[in-house]
């Protein structure tokens, strides 16, 4: 049986620049680009654009939906 070496790769290493701003003559020399992207063309659906119904008939709609929900939510609670 031969003598076992550690094989520590890290052994040597200077941990005091590791993690640190490297500065390169070659990356400092040349600007940074930024690409700039298209701008997107927005697809905007069809239905954005079917008449809508006035306020004066959307709110009594509304208004007569809740209220029978209600008036069932009553008669349900005096039948059970």
């Amino acid at each position: 049986m031969g003598i076992e070496e550690n094989k520590d790769l890290l052994k040597g290493v200077d941990w005091k620049n590791v993690g640190g701003d490297v500065t390169d003559a070659s990356s400092a020399a040349t600007p940074v680009i930024k690409k700039r992207l298209p701008k997107k063309v927005r697809q905007v659906p069809e239905y954005y654009f079917l008449p809508r119904k006035p306020l004066k008939v959307i709110l009594p709609f509304y208004g007569a939906c809740i209220a029978a929900g209600i008036g069932t939510g009553m008669l349900i609670e005096v039948w059970i």
